[in-house]
């Protein structure tokens, strides 16, 4: 170091101490213990010096004109260090600062983020402000938690970030971050708390701009407590993004799952068609192989009756005589051995050429199914971007009444000329689909690009700029065959470096075309050629019928030709946006004779800025071909015409159906034979022309109608046996054929080979035409117990994965030879073992596909994590409802799809069934579930009470320890308990308040006691199968108004007539207690409770029942309750027989009389208040009742005279109590002073008729009126009184339950008063007159009107429950 340097080092030192309070000559003699240092905004341009001050902890360097960090050898303590605002364009020198924790670079010129793996206790990162383009370095950096990166050209996150694990706080605002996806790499992050994308210091984040933003991050991001500065802590907050993200995925399954339906349906559709067009080709093999069959037992036995039987045979040929000779006897006649070989020639060559037809039919059918495939295959990954980016990119398919649609389909046409695609057969285009992309990104980023040009220009040549705006298509590298992927990548990020593009001239450029040919003709060339090179079947060509079309809006700006001989790069032209290049210079270019001159208005562009490129539409389109009509069965191939469809009909089949008739009508002609229905031993002795079993080697039992073997067994010797053209759906009876080599089964019924075992020497089995539909199980078998098969025919079975079918077989049984008549090659065996491996579930496999993670990070997708795989997978693919539903226990399940299990089609009513149990259902395979549907579902399963409930409830499913079974308001409907011996332990049940109309299943719970069913709507104790049709209109009428009184009667005199429950058999024996109170019962009849035959107690209140009846048969019945009904009367029938009833229950009905009710001899207690008795002389007809202790009448009109209580005191002797009141002696020596003193009255009373009373004796009555309301009296009594006497009837008050209890004494003055009066008793004028009786009295009147109800009618019946 120079003299200079040094002294100018000398003066940065003594800044340095200056600037921090230190002083130069202590320090540079004896050092520093300083352990902070700041130096701002000059005189430090340099780190020097800093070795005197060992002790450092604190370094901070702001706004100095540094170039490098340097000079930190010797801070091995340093944990702070400030270098802002300063010119680093690297960083470095801090190899040696291992403790550092804390290190800010912000306000530099850094461009690359390195050199920091030294630092491994840093905990804070700032970069801020500088240019720094990608995140990386930070590997070691693990205890890092704040790191800002804001304000540099960052543009993708990646997973760089992935060991930062402690991260809690990160910015990267004033980035160039555009991508949702690349957000959701920071759910990797579990402890980030505080993320800045839009810090309002900085400019924004592309990505920011977008729809959904915020709930796109929080939805990813749970645990973040500050997003873009704002506090997001709140509960609210989060839960509304998971809302908001729930709709998302919700929808979204729903239109994916919508997709595959239509798929799936367009697929049956093609299948159902090739069945259709197999038709007749099957039908004619089945004809030719039948008859091709007995032609060559014909032979055999020619052959036989020549040579005897023979030990020997050839595979294919029968050698034995196996038939009876039930037609003309055969003779070895040369020309008829001719006939038949030449017969037998003719239809194989027949059986060939449908066989051939078949293969043109799959062969089509593939084709249709893989565009079919291919046309639905881009729908989802459109929909799963939609959904990733929250719409910001969005795909809307077209249709004819769009506007764009229409453009975009004569854009296409208007670019399609025939002369440059004559060569290939196609004479026109057809657009099949129209999608226009709305990629928001891509567009944000097209119009701020070209307004920066506008912002360049004038006016005028802004107008200029926007003429430079085109549609053009764009040109698909021709050996990626417009693969998904990359056309997915295209749509999603833009013309950017494409991976699988192999020209590197499209990393320079984005090419496009304005003409159909240049984007088409390169790859019809290229498929061709490769079809060619691999000898494809010619249908193969068809394959370029169908194509993509990705139409793009361009900004082509400054635009040249190309130069001749000069690479297309921005760099050979520096000036221009894009170049391009007519047809007539590129190399590939065939013009020849044309009546056109479209070849001079097409050109190939070259974009060099890929972001002026916007994809806008994707068109699907066919070319329309010459094709030659083959035959009816190319009917697949929409590209042939009608009128040779009709040719194809007319000449072509009918010809080959002529060929048929004369293939059959050659000779010989066989005779057919008697079929076998069943086999024994005389029928296969007879076939065998033997008597020894031992020697039968061959057995031919073709075109029989056998369905059994029963009696192979002792064919011990048997190696050939041919069963084909039979009706077996199994073939359990061979297993005992151990030495067979041969079995033909074909043209059965076969459905399963399960019992077919034990043929260990079986070399050649025939399969073919049967029922077979596993795979996998049948292959088992055969592996198993056909050790040494060499060929296998397993032709034309339904299997359920025909594509793989000749993989696994080939793979699982490895001696075969031939498979289906075609020779197993080598490179077939090794595709089979290595398709075998794949499906294999090993732990390698497993390990390759899971996780150790306890936590699942959030991610947008219709995908089912594994976890529910896990609680679903354990249905299958036959999954069943039952009662034991599993997902009921998933109550928050919103979108299910079980679409393609067993369940689908089996379950009758399935899709209402799930909606039921999962109430929170949004959509079910894929389907949107409707408000109609979740009430059909509601009315059809709503309401059963089941023993999945209970289990639910109580939380086992021991149901014998339950004695009450306690399930009110539930809106129950039925009851199905199964199994119902598990409730045998059950006495008490109470299923108040729900909507019962029956007891349903209850009828078969054993030993129920007690039953309560309170408030249903009981109609009958069995379910109604029929509706009363037999009842005429009035009546009906009259049943749905049981208010108007009428029709009941009617009703239950033809239910008495018709419906008779004496004879029906008794039910719930156990039962002693029902309760059916408030179920709108208004006919006792029709609810059957006659079967009840123990019934003890029987609660009826509240209902709408007019008439006593229906309950003849209950011998044991002890308690009635029959109060708040409709009835006015007993008829005959209510109590025919002596009952046996102790109390009976009648209040608050409308009874006026009180007949009819001798039968109950043993009634001991009577409640009749609030009724309608309005004449003494019915509680007098209660005398029949001797036996009855308790009686209740309050409420009645009669009571309000308070005299009724002597007469019952004095008519019933027994009585103890009486509206609530006992009965003691002085109220019977009262009742009977007052009766015999009644009746010595009488006895002196003549009435006296016409005539006006005597001596006007009730004039007085004037001074002292008396009001009495609402009595009975006598006839003649009126003519007793005066002219000015009036009597005024007033309405009866309304009754209130709730009132207190009547206090007045029934032996005061003013009862006897108003008992002489109801008996005509005469009354002296001046008793009447008295002041201090006759105002009293009118109160006790007044106060009996406005009384309410007696104590009595609140009772506490005790709850037998």
């Amino acid at each position: 170091m120079t003299e200079s340097e040094n002294l100018h080092q000398e003066e940065i030192i003594k800044e340095l101490c200056l600037c921090n309070g230190l002083s130069y000559e202590i320090v540079g003699k004896e050092g520093s213990n300083a352990s902070k240092l700041e130096m701002f905004f000059s005189g430090y341009p340099r780190i020097v010096g800093l070795s005197l001050f060992p002790n450092l902890t604190s370094l901070t360097i702001v706004a100095q004109d540094i170039k490098e960090i340097s000079g930190l050898e010797t801070c091995v303590l340093l944990k702070e260090l400030w270098i802002a605002e300063c010119c680093i364009e690297k960083i470095g020198g801090l190899q040696e600062c291992r403790n550092l924790e804390k290190l800010y670079l912000y306000y530099n010129k850094i461009s690359k983020i390195e050199n920091l793996d030294k630092l491994i206790k840093l905990q804070v990162l700032w970069l801020n402000h500088n240019m720094i383009k990608n995140i990386e370095g930070l590997q070691t950096l693990k205890n890092l938690n704040d790191l800002n990166l804001a304000g540099n050209l960052i543009s993708i996150i990646g997973r760089c970030l992935d060991i930062n694990e402690q991260l809690e706080k990160l910015n990267l605002s004033g980035n160039q971050i555009c991508s949702f996806k690349d957000l959701t790499n920071l759910t990797r992050l579990p402890h980030l708390r505080d993320l800045c994308l839009n810090d309002p210091q900085y400019k924004t984040n592309p990505v920011c701009l977008l729809c959904n933003y915020s709930t796109h991050v929080l939805y990813h991001l749970p645990c973040l407590q500050r997003l873009d500065t704002f506090d997001v802590s709140a509960k609210q907050i989060k839960e509304l993004a998971d809302t908001t993200a729930m709709k998302k995925i919700m929808y979204y399954n729903m239109r994916i799952k919508t997709v595959q339906r239509h798929l799936n349906e367009d697929l049956e559709k093609l299948n159902d068609r090739k069945c259709k067009l197999q038709k007749l080709p099957e039908e004619r093999i089945k004809l030719f192989s039948f008859v091709k069959k007995n032609l060559e037992r014909e032979l055999a036995e020619l052959k036989g009756s020549g040579k005897g039987h023979s030990d020997r045979f050839n595979n294919n040929k029968l050698t034995e005589v196996e038939k009876p000779k039930n037609h003309e006897t055969v003779t070895e006649d040369p020309t008829l051995h001719q006939k038949i070989l030449t017969k037998l020639n003719a239809l194989t060559e027949r059986v060939t050429f449908w066989n051939k037809k078949l293969d043109e039919i799959e062969a089509i059918y593939r084709i249709e199914v893989k565009q079919k495939k291919k046309s639905h295959g881009l729908l989802i990954p459109f929909l799963l971007i939609e959904l990733e980016t929250v719409g910001n990119i969005h795909f809307e398919e077209g249709t004819r009444s769009d506007d764009w649609f229409n453009s975009c389909y004569e854009l296409i046409l208007s670019r399609f000329c025939t002369w440059d695609f004559r060569t290939y057969g196609v004479t026109g285009v057809k657009v099949k689909r129209v999608i226009k992309v709305n990629n928001r990104i891509l567009r944000l980023k097209f119009e701020e690009k070209f307004q920066k040009f506008l912002d360049h220009e004038s006016m005028h040549d802004s107008e200029t700029y926007r003429k430079m705006l085109e549609c053009l298509f764009y040109v698909f590298d021709p050996e990626v065959m417009v693969k998904k992927k990359h056309l997915l990548q295209i749509l999603e990020k833009g013309f950017k470096e494409s991976e699988t593009s192999k020209l590197p001239l499209r990393k320079e450029a984005v090419i496009l075309a304005n003409s159909l040919s240049l984007c088409e003709c390169p790859r019809i060339e290229f498929l061709q050629q490769k079809y060619k090179d691999e000898k494809k079947n010619s249908l193969e060509h068809e394959l370029f019928r169908h194509g993509i079309l990705l139409i793009t809006k361009v900004f082509l700006g400054q635009s040249v030709q190309a130069r001749e001989q000069e690479a297309i790069s921005q760099a050979n032209y520096p000036m221009v946006n894009s170049v391009f290049i007519p047809r007539k210079y590129l190399l590939n270019s065939i013009v020849g004779q044309r009546n056109c001159d479209c070849g001079f208005r097409q050109c190939k562009w070259f974009v060099f800025d890929h972001d002026l490129v916007l994809p806008e539409y994707i068109a699907e389109f066919e070319y329309i071909t010459v094709v030659k009509a083959h035959s009816l069965f190319s009917s697949f191939n929409n590209v042939i015409p009608e009128e040779s469809k009709k040719i194809s009909e007319g000449s072509i089949l009918s010809q080959d159906l002529k060929v048929d008739d004369d293939v059959m009508k050659m000779e010989p002609k066989i005779k057919p034979q008697a079929k076998l229905i069943s086999l024994d031993d005389k029928t296969i002795l007879s076939l065998a022309k033997t008597n020894i079993y031992s020697h039968i080697v061959s057995l031919n039992l073709h075109g029989n109608s056998l369905s059994k073997l029963r009696d192979l067994s002792k064919l011990t010797g048997l190696r050939k046996l041919n069963i084909s053209f039979n009706e077996f759906t199994c073939l359990d009876d061979v297993y005992h054929l151990y030495n067979l080599e041969y079995l033909d089964a074909s043209h059965n019924h076969v459905i399963t080979l399960e019992g077919f075992r034990g043929l260990m020497k079986l070399k050649h089995l025939d399969l073919s035409w049967n029922q077979l539909k596993k795979s996998g199980d049948e292959i088992n078998v055969l592996c198993k117990h056909t050790t040494s098969l060499l060929t296998l025919n397993i032709q034309h079975n339904p299997w359920q994965k025909p594509a793989t079918l000749r993989l696994s077989v080939i793979g699982r049984l490895k001696t075969l030879t031939h498979l289906d008549g075609h020779l197993i090659s080598e490179e077939e065996t090794t595709a089979a073992m290595k398709f075998i491996t794949g499906t294999k579930i090993t732990q390698l496999s497993i390990l390759r596909h899971s996780s150790t993670k306890e936590e699942r990070p959030r991610i947008l997708s219709i995908w089912p994590s594994a976890k529910i795989l896990t609680q679903i997978s354990k249905f299958g693919p036959h999954l069943h409802l039952n009662g034991n539903w599993h997902l009921k226990g998933l109550c928050n399940l919103v979108i299910l799809d079980v679409y393609g299990n067993i369940i689908v089609w089996n379950q009758e009513n399935y899709r209402l069934f799930v909606i039921f149990h999962l109430p929170e259902l949004k959509a079910l395979d894929g389907i949107s579930i409707e408000p109609p549907e979740t009430e059909s579902a509601k009315d059809l399963f709503g309401g059963r009470l089941t023993s999945d409930m209970i289990t639910e409830r109580q939380g086992h499913s021991n149901f014998s320890q339950m004695q009450e079974l306690n399930w009110t308001s539930s809106s129950i409907r039925t009851v199905d308990l199964i199994p119902v011996d598990q409730f045998r332990n059950v006495s008490n049940v109470n299923l108040q308040n729900n909507n019962l109309t029956s007891f349903s299943g209850l009828i078969y719970l054993p030993n129920v006691k007690v039953l309560c069913l309170n408030y249903n709507h009981i109609e009958s104790i069995m379910p109604r199968l029929k509706p009363q049709t037999h009842l005429t209109n009035r009546q009906l009428l009259y049943q749905k108004v049981p208010s108007s009184g009428y029709g009941q009667q009617g009703t239950s005199k033809i239910n008495r007539d018709t419906m008779s429950s004496e004879n029906l058999p008794p039910i719930m024996h156990s039962l002693e207690v029902l309760h059916l109170g408030y179920n709108g019962i208004c006919n006792l009849i029709q609810l059957q409770l006659n079967r009840l035959r123990n019934l003890k107690f029987l609660f009826l209140q509240g209902n709408e029942i007019s008439q006593v009846e229906g309950l003849d048969n209950l011998a044991v019945l002890q308690e009635l309750v029959v109060d708040h009904n409709r009835i006015r009367a007993f008829n005959d029938s209510a109590f025919a027989k002596p009952s046996s009833l102790l109390a009976l229950h009648l209040e608050e009905n409308r009874l006026r009389e009180l007949s009819k009710l001798q039968p109950l001899v043993k009634l001991e207690k009577l409640f009749l208040g609030y009724n309608k008795i309005q004449d003494i002389t019915e509680l007098e007809k209660l005398d029949v009742i001797s036996t009855l202790r308790e009686l209740t009448v309050y409420g009645n009109p009669i009571c309000r005279k308070m005299l009724h209580r002597h007469v019952l005191i004095f008519r019933l002797p027994n009585l103890q109590m009486l509206d609530g009141i006992p009965v003691n002696s002085e109220d019977r020596v009262k009742a009977e002073f007052h009766f015999s003193e009644l009746q010595a009255k009488k006895n002196m009373f003549t009435p006296v008729t016409n005539s006006p009373m005597d001596g006007g004796s009730f004039c007085p009555m004037k001074a002292s009126p008396i009001k009495i309301t609402n009595v009975i009296l006598p006839g003649g009594f009126s003519h007793y009184l005066g002219p000015d006497f009036t009597l005024t009837p007033e309405v009866e008050d309304k009754k209130d339950k709730n009132t207190g209890i009547l206090t007045s004494n029934p032996r005061s003055i003013h009862a006897e008063i108003a008992f002489r009066q109801l008996r005509g008793i005469n009354l002296s004028p001046n008793l009447l007159s008295h002041p201090n009786i006759a105002s009293p009295t009118a109160q006790m009147y007044q106060s009996n009107q406005n009384e309410g109800r007696i104590p009595g009618s609140t009772f506490s019946r005790s709850n037998r429950m």
